[in-house]
């Protein structure tokens, strides 16, 4: 149900992805208890950050060398977690959106990793990160206009060609997005930092007990890497 294509690892043999594939969950608005949650790792984050450069933590600055390897600039097409760091640092929050958003902020900021909650109801396939050819569909939140990514670009697709995420982790589909109707879901974390493996474990294992405390649902999960590149 999810794969990274060879293609991808032999150029970043580094990566490394924690896979969660869930059914039958409940989303909705964020309970307070929820939101007491986030709001606490959010002012804990802040303090944790300080002064320092988001561009300095090991595994922002790992995900912008990814960025331009694959010939994105990193200032301008920031990665989900450094966006999310980002208005946090300026805004000083970051609001609650529905339970499976929350969630994934949640441990995104944690860990200063990207977590995606994709919305399988559209999925045809596998859902693989590949190099674009160029011609895959993708549209944007929010807009029905369709688009189709740079040629050579990181992107999550399935066997149509409908692109769940653009430059890796940096925007996802309205079709992949987590909606209040959403129940059945492919949740991934990922790294390109040195050591990662620890990192991602730790991060699925929190994100897997808050799906299981909040959205209920089944749950297979999965760690890839270069030793092994699927989920099913």
């Amino acid at each position: 149900m999810f794969q990274y294509d060879e293609a991808i690892i032999e150029k970043f043999p580094q990566t490394v992805g924690g896979v969660i594939l869930a059914e039958g969950m409940t989303n909705g608005k964020s309970s307070g208890t929820l939101v007491e949650e986030y709001q606490a790792e959010q002012e804990s984050v802040l303090e944790r950050i300080g002064d320092t450069p988001l561009s300095e933590l090991p595994t922002l600055s790992a995900w912008r060398s990814t960025f331009r390897e694959f010939g994105v600039n990193p200032t301008k097409t920031r990665s989900a977690t450094e966006a999310l760091l980002r208005r946090l640092t300026k805004k000083g929050d970051i609001p609650s959106i529905n339970t499976l958003v929350d969630i994934g902020n949640l441990v995104s900021i944690r860990y200063g990793l990207p977590v995606a909650v994709f919305d399988t109801n559209s999925l045809e396939g596998v859902l693989t990160v590949q190099f674009s050819k160029g011609n895959e569909r993708f549209t944007e939140l929010g807009s029905d206009e369709i688009k189709h990514p740079e040629e050579r670009e990181v992107i999550f697709a399935d066997d149509t060609g409908l692109v769940f995420a653009r430059r890796w982790c940096w925007r996802q589909s309205s079709q992949s997005a987590a909606k209040i109707e959403t129940t059945n879901a492919i949740i991934v974390v990922e790294s390109q930092h040195d050591h990662g493996l620890a990192d991602i474990t730790n991060a699925q294992s929190d994100l897997l007990a808050l799906l299981e405390k909040y959205a209920g649902g089944n749950y297979q999960t999965a760690i890839l890497d270069a030793n092994r590149l699927s989920a099913d």
